[in-house]
């Protein structure tokens, strides 16, 4: 039996409970004010130079103290992700104000900031310093500018009231997007089911079973009441697995355009649920009242507009530069994408679709796929079983990193039993760091995928301490029914392996200083370089031959298959490509040229982005902004384009793998020491042209896209390389 590593530091998830976190989360900010307290003491004893040397000490000694907040309020943030309940919700958000205010008081301490600037001000001693600490020294000047260290002490104190409410709206905006869609259920007729395949009607099974629990438990039904009830019972809701089960397979249009319809009006003013407290889930008023915050944010540090703030961390070097690359984008796949209409509504007649809505998309687009490719999502979900793509996905970095990984979970706390552990070791036993699957989709557990990397690696000799990295890999996907294990439709094989590329990142780093170890420090734009990288192999032939084996046959997925999925890769992906660019574009825009900061000035932009992008109609109630998490929730205002941007460094950094074989072990050796391993050690730009050579070309992006011979012809766009600065 593997052992677990000390230098892990691996929480005990059944000993750990909200009021617990929050006492710790309470006596780390305690700590870190009583530390920030004493610099504050001495620099009223301190001559205008301060020692470089004593400068770093100090620097180091505060980010250890750090660790515990890190530590605690990580698996608070993860838990409110993963097991929200109104005890976790209460103090998560009773908190952030606290963290809010000691957050800005950090970037606000001169004493603090005079210490980071003698060592950049000091030249001789700051070249001695490991390239790392250099960075995380240059980065954390930055910071400090951005958090309002220069203002004077009035604008100061507006900054932190800002960073405050916003901290609290953020948190609140997310609250109803799960609310909502977690309050709709919707119970089916039998002459509903039709075209429903077998694994969606488990699905809507399993949901009605969830929906008789929840009332039953509520109080809404008595259990005669919910005896009564037929079994299997079906549910349609609104969590993703189930939602595309409907939208793709359900030949009742109506019911289509209803689950279409709940979607996206989410947390809108045509959403009539409430929370526990009967209050409106409407995110109309919190997205304005974000940005009107963010704006003022920005005109205090004396930027045009949050963007600008945004753009300031990032590799692209203006809001100009950004709008310019993705309005070309667009051009480029607009010819493509109108084929792609074209073919759906050319299908949408045979199925006596005259006008073909949203609602119709996925329906007929998989059988589009049927019919031009004879290929089926659900057809090939039974060659997909989970365990053969995890093991298939450790094969596939083993060969091209020379790591393994070790499954560990039974005799390690977590905080649901559908959790695994792992544990990454070098080709040489080396533990390099251990990382946790939470990949079904269930109540309390907010929608979409990601990884959070909640323990950096970190060493601190004066302190004879260290740890190695730990992250959480979280997805939505379909959950094992039926006595089978979870079978993947190929789009959640591709999530897996986006979400493991960012597990990689974090984990294979070998920086020790946390600011700029494995993810910390990159780029935002460059971020998903890593994450989309690794979907390459979920496409490679000798890729799918590692992760697919038929549930019942063990048979891999057949050559005829196989073909019809690749010849599938670009379908519709013109439509994609415009809409992933409508996304960013109105994220951008928003934060940069809108002068209407209010709900309609937002939905204003959309429809005007809408108008030059789109090539499809939205419905008027189409209220996709109010359940945006990514820039009203998360770290994407002003750079959800960084997918399409990294997207670009991604294909081109693949195509070094296309040129020397895809499982070159060289070229994979390059890739982790001059990506994975560096961090954000380096600028993103040097860690790409490191490994290739040169700086980045769009040319594989519109290759593998689809778009190169549909736009060899276009007058207006007769370029077809960019540099990427």
């Amino acid at each position: 039996m593997t052992t677990i590593d000390p230098n892990l530091h691996l929480i005990d998830f059944d000993a750990t409970d909200p009021i617990d976190l929050q006492i710790k989360v309470t006596d780390a900010i305690k700590q870190g004010n009583d530390f920030l307290d004493k610099v504050a003491a001495s620099a009223d004893k301190e001559s205008n130079t301060i020692n470089a040397k004593q400068a770093l000490s100090d620097i180091i000694m505060f980010d250890h103290i750090n660790l515990a907040l890190d530590r605690s309020w990580g698996v608070l943030s993860h838990l409110n992700s993963v097991m929200s309940n109104d005890e976790i919700r209460h103090v998560h958000h009773e908190l952030l104000p606290k963290l809010s205010a000691y957050g800005t008081r950090v970037g606000q301490h001169q004493p603090l900031f005079n210490r980071y600037q003698a060592i950049a001000d000091d030249k001789e001693f700051f070249a001695t310093l490991e390239p790392a600490r250099a960075r995380a020294i240059e980065l954390a000047l930055q910071s400090f500018e951005l958090s309002g260290v220069a203002l004077p002490k009035d604008k100061q104190e507006k900054f932190a009231d800002i960073q405050s409410t916003l901290s609290t709206l953020s948190a609140t905006f997310s609250d109803h997007i799960l609310d909502a869609t977690q309050a709709f259920v919707l119970p089916l007729q039998q002459e509903q089911l039709a075209g429903l395949t077998t694994s969606g009607l488990a699905l809507l099974a399993d949901a009605g079973e969830q929906y008789k629990s929840r009332e039953l438990a509520n109080g809404t039904r008595t259990q005669a009441e919910i005896d009564a009830l037929p079994t299997p019972y079906y549910v349609a809701t609104l969590n993703i697995p189930v939602y595309l089960a409907v939208t793709t397979h359900a030949d009742d249009r109506k019911l289509r355009e209803t689950l279409y319809r709940a979607y996206v009006t989410r947390a809108s003013e045509f959403d009539q649920h409430t929370n526990a407290k009967g209050e409106s889930l409407n995110n109309a008023d919190i997205m304005s009242q974000i940005l009107q915050l963010r704006e003022q944010k920005a005109q205090l540090l004396g930027f045009e507009n949050y963007a600008e703030i945004s753009l300031s961390t990032k590799m692209a070097d203006s809001v100009a530069e950004v709008e310019t690359f993705l309005r070309n984008l667009a051009t480029k796949a607009t010819p493509t994408a109108k084929q792609d209409l074209a073919q759906l509504q050319e299908c949408a007649r045979d199925y006596n679709i005259t006008e073909l809505q949203p609602w119709d998309s996925a329906y007929i687009a998989e059988k589009v796929k049927q019919d031009k490719f004879s290929l089926s999502q659900e057809e090939i979900r039974p060659y997909f079983p989970l365990p053969k793509v995890i093991d298939g996905l450790f094969a596939i970095v083993e060969r091209l990193y020379g790591i393994t990984v070790q499954e560990h979970s039974e005799s390690i706390s977590r905080w649901h039993e559908d959790v695994r552990f792992y544990q990454l070791f070098d080709a040489d036993d080396n533990l390099l760091g251990g990382f946790y699957f939470d990949l079904f989709a269930r109540s309390g557990k907010r929608g979409g995928a990601w990884m959070s990397g909640f323990q950096s690696r970190y060493s601190n000799k004066e302190q004879a301490y260290q740890q190695l990295p730990v992250c959480f890999m979280v997805g939505n996907f379909t959950p094992a029914l039926d006595g089978q294990p979870s079978l993947l439709t190929h789009d959640e094989v591709l999530t897996l392996f986006h979400e493991f590329g960012h597990g990689l990142h974090h984990l294979l780093t070998q920086v020790t200083v946390g600011d700029v170890a494995g993810v910390n420090g990159v780029e935002w734009d460059a971020v998903e370089l890593p994450s989309q990288f690794m979907e390459n192999w979920a496409w490679e032939s000798d890729g799918i031959a590692l992760i697919s084996s038929h549930v019942e046959t063990g048979e891999p997925l057949p050559k005829d298959k196989l073909d019809a999925l690749l010849a599938a890769k670009n379908f519709q992906s013109g439509m994609q490509t415009l809409r992933q660019i409508e996304f960013a574009l109105f994220d951008l825009l928003i934060h940069a040229h809108t002068p209407a900061l209010d709900y309609a000035g937002i939905l204003a932009t959309l429809q005007a982005v809408r108008d030059d992008i789109a090539i499809m109609g939205t419905p008027d109630y189409n209220r996709f902004a109010n359940g945006f998490s990514h820039i009203f929730a998360g770290g994407y205002a002003a750079g959800y384009y960084s997918y399409k941007w990294a997207e670009l460094l991604s294909a081109d950094a693949f195509s070094k793998f296309e040129e020397d074989g895809i499982f070159n072990p060289i070229t994979g050796k390059a890739f982790r020491e001059t990506i994975l391993s560096v961090g954000g050690s380096l600028p993103a730009k040097t860690n790409f042209e490191n490994f290739r050579g040169r700086s980045a070309s769009i040319d594989a992006l519109l290759r593998h896209s689809g778009f190169d011979d549909t736009v060899a012809n276009t007058a207006a766009n007769a370029q077809t390389t960019r540099e990427v600065s």
